[in-house]
């Protein structure tokens, strides 16, 4: 790449940074009484639905297809995506381990995106199936924040809260998992396609199943819960109908 080629995609990653980062401060004054999660949690919700369209109208309308064109070279557009993307990484890697709020599997997951959407950048090329990756990734993103705020306003125990993580579960098992598994084949078998570009494609297929599994036994773990739940209900249900019946015998 020319160094106008790499110029270009740096001054937007440091543009999406700054924007980021003025989002975050925003509202920070906008919702003083709420705390640093809150407000940037914010910032994440409007990163994954911004990202999720823009990913989309990449993949699925501007092109190529990330299914067949794995490796080519990077059009504008997917290059102003990643450096979208990339610019938000930045901004909410430093967050957390400034504040300390995310464990070791989360921080490898953006330390992952971090690298592979800059190879991606440099190198000029594979942007149609990292835009991809992008997109499977992030479009659950918003459902994930949706619960958090949720909790936090005392409305998840209720039928928005399982819509919200049913939904959740599904996408992310049908399209991080399921397409996502099409994809890692198509750009482990593209011959175009770097060797460091399908080595990142193992790191973050190997990242989603990990996801994969602790989404599973959450899943699990909270219908095994509402079936008991319901299981005790029913029980007290027939335990009052007999009382009731027993209290009829007795009167008559």
């Amino acid at each position: 790449m020319t160094d106008r080629q790499v110029a270009m995609p740096v001054l937007e990653v440091i543009c999406s940074l700054i924007g980021w980062l003025g989002l975050y401060l925003l509202f920070c004054c906008t919702f003083a009484h709420r705390g640093p999660e809150w407000n940037c949690r914010l910032v994440t919700l409007s990163h994954g639905v911004l990202i999720v369209l823009l990913t989309a109208y990449v993949v699925f309308v501007d092109g190529p297809w990330p299914l067949t064109h794995a490796g080519t070279e990077n059009t504008e557009l997917q290059t102003f995506a990643l450096a979208v993307c990339l610019g938000y990484f930045f901004f909410d890697m430093g967050w957390c381990v400034c504040n300390r709020t995310e464990g070791p599997v989360m921080l490898a997951h953006h330390a992952a995106s971090i690298v592979g959407i800059l190879l991606a950048l440099l190198m000029g090329v594979s942007g149609c199936e990292t835009c991809g990756v992008i997109f499977g990734s992030e479009i659950t993103n918003p459902l994930l924040q949706t619960r958090w705020f949720l909790r936090q306003l005392g409305l998840y125990g209720g039928l928005l809260g399982d819509a919200v993580d049913l939904l959740f579960i599904l996408l992310f098992a049908t399209v991080r998992v399921g397409v996502g598994t099409v994809m890692f084949y198509c750009e482990l078998t593209s011959p175009r396609t770097t060797l460091i570009m399908k080595l990142g494609g193992v790191a973050m297929y190997a990242l989603a199943w990990v996801f994969m599994v602790d989404i599973a036994r959450f899943g699990y773990k909270k219908s095994r819960a509402k079936y008991n739940r319901w299981l005790e209900n029913h029980k007290l249900k027939e335990t009052d109908t007999q009382k009731l019946d027993g209290l009829s015998d007795k009167t008559d």
